[in-house]
């Protein structure tokens, strides 16, 4: 059997695919009791944080556990396999153990050197073992990988690399002030009670923020947590239910949101409320051209016409995106964007900024034909439209000092990504923070851990080697011990009146012989087989001395229930 990992993380796909893939604990739950149940797959653990989704495996076939894996993320992540595949990234045997080790360490992360991936190892191994889904070789893998990125951590100065992301984030809102300067006297409004949003809180606590109100689904969680920043960090907190989210939206300057929730818990309209709230002034959107209120979009000719084959109403009213634009036709097949096109171009037009008007002022059918057009040839050549998230602020209206910071931590994320134009508000999200880390200044250090993680790789697979030729070896021994015994009994039976100190002086020298005999090759032959490419010697072992399969896949059997049970809880 051999390890092997599929998946995607921020390196290899956008934001707005990692969002969508995104696998909830029920999900994760699924796609291992899946994996396990496919053929080529015996063991499998799942490590899904807010920047990556990967599936380990242990698997007997290479291409066929990649496609079976493959397939499994695609159906379990709600992606089309199509959509899904040009994103993946696959790893096997020892580049599988390099790859978990450098995540261990923080070296793929999207701050690099953060150390909360540890905690996010520890609970992926965690839910395999609960489902017992985690074999010999994922439990020595996880295990490993946590000891390896602790060793990083402390024998290198690789966090000061990197930050966890949620003081990244903090950095990224402060912008040119220090986190502790501009967090001090604000309010802050954390939504959400899990393990980042606590981390996040405690965080602004530290800062000196003057209040911070959590709000959760579960109000004693919520409860929970403002008591405990009240008496571990002296902050004054209190906990509210997330139906007095809106009211606290207006009074908070920071608001740092990260739950567990499938659709938006801040929407563009909500922020926008907030700020004008705040200022008395409405919150200008900054790409449209004008200040207007999000929601104050121009009236469009686009209806429900039957034959259209969009879904108008679910894009109706998306501040800032034209209708007929790629927020509405994101992800869309090139065919069923020429029938858009055409449907369009019968009589059907939009009122937008910049588009070409007739003589009454209004757009051609003939401009958006052609938008849409030029949409279904970029689909055929690059497989898909991307979706159209965050556009650069109009130069000519200058942006005002931002009334309200929100940092979404999120994935899929809880803030709408239109709240990115809205003048007096900051937002960073996920997507922000992967643009900004990747310019981050790399440290020293970050050289010393790749050398640790090469270390403990080779380590890693020779001793894995090593365990797999031991049942080999152990069923040599008891076999030769068998012939022993069978030997000393058939001595026995011609020699009946051989005395007892006679009969064990004979057993003892026999026993001898027999061990010095293996001693040497089987020493060698662990040494060898510890060795890169030295997996064949447990097969030559076993075709050499005509070992039985059964009688070493049961001393493999036995090895694992020993580890079994020597693990700790």
């Amino acid at each position: 059997m051999s390890l092997l990992v599929v998946g995607l993380s921020h390196r290899s796909a956008p934001v707005s695919v990692l969002e969508r893939a995104a696998l909830n604990a029920d999900a994760q739950v699924k796609l291992l009791q899946d994996t396990v149940a496919a053929e080529p797959a015996t063991e499998a653990a799942v490590l899904a944080t807010c920047n990556r989704i990967e599936l380990y495996a242990d698997v007997d076939k290479f291409h066929a556990g990649v496609a079976e894996l493959s397939t499994l993320l695609a159906q379990h992540s709600g992606v089309g396999l199509e959509e899904l595949t040009p994103y993946l990234y696959v790893h096997y045997e020892d580049r599988a153990v390099h790859h978990l080790f450098s995540v261990a360490c923080g070296l793929d992360s999207m701050v690099v050197g953060e150390g909360q991936i540890l905690g996010q190892i520890k609970d992926a191994l965690a839910r395999a073992q609960d489902l017992h889904t985690a074999g010999r070789l994922l439990n020595d893998l996880f295990q490993q990988a946590l000891r390896v990125g602790k060793r990083a951590h402390s024998e290198t100065g690789i966090d000061r690399a990197g930050q966890s992301l949620v003081t990244f984030g903090l950095e990224q809102l402060a912008a040119d002030t220090d986190v502790p300067g501009w967090a001090r006297g604000r309010t802050a409004l954390v939504i959400g009670a899990g393990s980042m949003s606590s981390l996040a809180a405690a965080t602004l606590a530290r800062a000196g923020v003057g209040e911070i109100v959590v709000a959760n689904r579960t109000f004693e969680r919520a409860e929970r947590l403002a008591q405990i920043l009240a008496d571990a960090e002296g902050a004054t907190a209190r906990a509210v239910r997330m139906e007095a989210v809106a009211a606290e939206l207006t009074r908070a300057d920071v608001v740092v949101s990260c739950t567990g929730a499938t659709g938006l818990v801040l929407t563009a309209d909500a922020v926008a409320e907030a700020v004008a709230g705040r200022t008395g002034e409405p919150a200008a959107d900054v790409s449209a051209g004008a200040p207007a209120r999000a929601t104050d979009l121009p009236p469009t000719s686009a209806g429900t016409d039957e034959n259209c084959p969009l879904d108008l109403a679910s894009v109706q009213g998306t501040p800032g995106f034209s209708v007929h634009g790629e927020a509405a036709v994101a992800g869309m097949d090139a065919a069923t964007l020429e029938q858009h096109a055409a449907w369009v171009g019968e009589g059907t037009s939009l009122r937008e900024q910049g588009r070409e008007h007739d003589a009454g002022g209004r757009f051609t059918p003939e401009a958006d034909a052609e938008l849409i057009a030029a949409l279904a040839q970029a689909v055929a050549t690059a497989g898909r439209v991307p979706e159209y998230r965050r556009p650069e602020p109009v130069a000519e209206i200058p942006r005002p000092a931002p009334a309200v910071f929100l940092l979404d931590l999120a994935m899929p994320r809880d803030i709408d990504a239109a709240v990115h134009r809205l003048a007096g508000v900051r937002l960073v999200d996920i997507e922000s923070l992967a643009e900004a880390s990747a310019d981050a200044p790399m440290a020293s250090d970050v050289d010393q851990v790749r050398r640790i993680v090469s270390d403990e790789v080779a380590a890693f697979g020779a001793a894995q080697r090593a365990a797999h030729i031991t049942p080999t070896v152990v069923a040599l021994r008891t076999m030769a011990a068998d012939v022993v015994a069978a030997e000393i009994a058939r001595l026995d039976g011609r020699l009946p009146g051989l005395d007892d100190r006679l009969r064990g002086e004979i057993r003892q020298t026999v026993h001898r012989v027999v061990d010095k005999l293996l001693h040497a090759p089987t020493v060698r032959v662990k040494q060898l087989a510890a060795e890169p490419g030295g997996t064949g010697y447990a097969d030559a072992l076993r075709t050499l001395f005509d070992l039985d399969p059964e009688t070493v896949a049961a001393v493999s059997r036995a090895v694992d229930n020993t580890d079994e049970k020597d693990r700790p809880a």
